[in-house]
């Protein structure tokens, strides 16, 4: 595709061309496809990709999509009180209850556009249910065990012949445009409201102004703040650092999920085991073949993630222990090839074959549970700022999510998001100033980003994993902040590139999460304190607020 310049919102204006102004979705995953093909019926869209539009945490995802289906056997009050049971008292329930509500919905719009599941022809909507961790029912309807892959293509084929959707590969956002950066007067007679971002187009190496009617964060997560994750390299958390940046609250950012099975290989540290394995009979055993968790948990290998990653954990203290086994061969040669098709051929590539012997897991950092405080809308605390998945917290996941209801989330906010938005008037737009440069210089060293990097993806393994601390979290928040004062120098002396960018957001995200880590004295889901092993009878949210000026920002739980 032809580069895009964005034209600037002065001639924007002189074109009389108010009306047109696009809806600027940051993201390419599910939330952000799901958001831009029901908003470009009706409005120009720009769909932002700060690489590939392969690249997204979607493409990843193998297990599937919740759906109540199965009005027989299943129910919405059933999938409520599994997710409310996985949250460990910190769902919101209404928001659960909504979210099931629209379920089936949600994967009868799939299947509208073509996304191919596994079928059943005698299961409801001719599809196959599978169940995964924490589900009392079999309600998970998948493509074999690729389903985020085949969603994401089915989607982004849509996207890319759609009329209305200008796509946009290789281009990140630095910031949003806000009423701080317009000039005083302005500041003063206009209510604050999101107009657009600041955007770095990296082939070109140029930063552009980009005026939108509305700006939608679908940026995923921020797994990569972890030295070991599942997650793809775009999860750096820029949504989140962004909206916090500009005025909004953030909520949970305690609540790192960290995914049980992730295979532990030299050559792959990111691939994931789907949960369905063990959904489907797969066993947690020692390297000596003695099955643990019947020893931590009465839901065995199907108990929630948090307890079962915990449960590795202290397996592999306990007996020094780099991995444990995920042993499938008792499922048989042709169920595995059928069920797992894309795990065994990945295996099989690194010289492992599952049919005849386990598969080496450890835990690894795959879900952010909190992020952005949201409406079921997706509306932000910024007028004009909305932001859908993994980057939001609405109150589904609480302490803890509960396997598969992240797609769920992603089309169902999404669609209420692209509904809210298309219902919006067009803001009448302010000169919006242009990114300055004339200041800064090149860089003269990258090995600055890539040191800091690589400290700070350590120490938050190290300190703020899946057991903590307050004297290891206390030392990770002194370290957070001497990285971030040395990267905000460099980035205040030096062209913007992408390392540099994710870098601060990676920062501001870790400082986020040990904040809020500190601000728990309890040990709730996914949150494990030493200081504090027991859990509150009664516990709330952790919710930070930033200052009016970008300082560190009040909280509240």
């Amino acid at each position: 595709m032809a580069s895009f310049k964005p034209p600037s919102p002065q001639s924007q204006q002189a074109q009389g061309a108010q009306n047109e102004l696009p809806v600027l979705i940051i993201g390419a995953g599910l939330a952000g496809l799901t958001v831009a093909l029901h908003m470009a019926e009706s409005q120009p869209v720009i769909l932002m990709a700060k690489r590939g539009l392969s690249e997204a945490a979607t493409a990843w995802a193998q297990g599937g999509i919740v759906g109540v289906v199965d009005k027989e056997h299943d129910s919405i009050d059933a999938h409520v009180a599994d997710t409310l049971n996985a949250g460990a008292g910190l769902v919101v329930e209404s928001t659960a209850r909504y979210i099931a509500e629209e379920s089936a919905q949600a994967i009868e719009w799939l299947v509208e556009q073509g996304v191919p599941f596994t079928e059943d022809k005698s299961g409801p909507m001719g599809l196959h249910l599978t169940r995964e961790g924490g589900h009392s029912h079999r309600r998970i309807a998948h493509a074999a065990d690729a389903t985020g892959k085949a969603i994401h293509e089915v989607l982004l084929e849509k996207a890319r012949a759609h009329k209305n959707i200008q796509i946009l590969e290789h281009w990140i956002a630095l910031d949003l445009i806000t009423n701080r950066q317009l000039d005083a007067k302005t500041q003063r007679t206009k209510p604050n409201r999101c107009y657009g971002v600041y955007a770095l187009d990296i082939k070109n190496n140029r930063v552009e102004t980009i005026a939108a009617k509305s700006v939608v964060l679908a940026t995923g997560g921020v797994g990569k703040v972890y030295r070991y994750t599942s997650n793809p390299d775009t999860a750096t958390g820029d949504g989140i650092a962004m909206a916090w940046r500009a005025g909004c609250r953030v909520g949970n950012m305690e609540f790192i999920q960290f995914h049980p099975t992730c295979l532990y290989h030299p050559s792959d540290r990111t691939f994931l085991i789907t949960e369905a394995m063990r959904g489907e009979g797969g066993l947690l055993k020692l390297p000596d073949g003695t099955r643990f968790m019947p020893e931590h948990d009465e839901r065995n290998e199907l108990a929630p993630r948090d307890i079962v990653a915990r449960a590795i954990d202290f397996e592999m203290k306990k007996h020094g222990l780099d991995y444990v086994h995920l042993d499938a061969t008792h499922l048989g040669e042709a169920f595995i090839k059928e069920h797992f098709p894309m795990i065994y051929a990945r295996c099989l590539s690194l010289g492992l074959d599952i049919t005849k012997e386990p598969i080496p897991v450890v835990p690894a950092a795959h879900y952010t549970c909190g992020g952005v405080v949201t409406d079921l809308k997706g509306r932000t605390d910024l007028p004009g700022l909305y932001a859908v998945g993994e980057a939001t917290y609405t109150g589904l996941h609480g302490a803890n999510r509960l396997a598969s209801n992240s797609l769920l989330e992603c089309v169902v906010i999404g669609k209420a998001a692209a509904q809210d938005i298309s219902e919006l008037t067009t803001p009448t737009m302010p000169n919006l100033p242009l990114w300055d440069e004339s200041q800064v210089e090149d860089a003269d060293e990258q090995v600055v980003i890539a040191h800091n990097w690589d400290e700070l993806r350590s120490l938050m393994w190290n300190y703020v994993g899946i057991v903590r601390t307050n004297r290891r979290l206390e030392r990770a928040l002194h370290r957070i902040k001497l990285l971030r004062y040395e990267v905000q120098e460099y980035y205040a002396n030096f062209k913007v590139t992408r390392d540099l960018i994710e870098l601060r957001n990676l920062l501001e995200c870790a400082e986020l999460i040990v904040r809020s880590a500190l601000m728990r004295r309890e040990s709730r889901g996914l949150h494990y304190s030493r200081d504090y092993p027991g859990t509150w009878a009664v516990s709330y949210p952790t919710i930070l607020t930033p200052q009016a000026e970008g300082g560190e920002g009040s909280s509240e739980t």
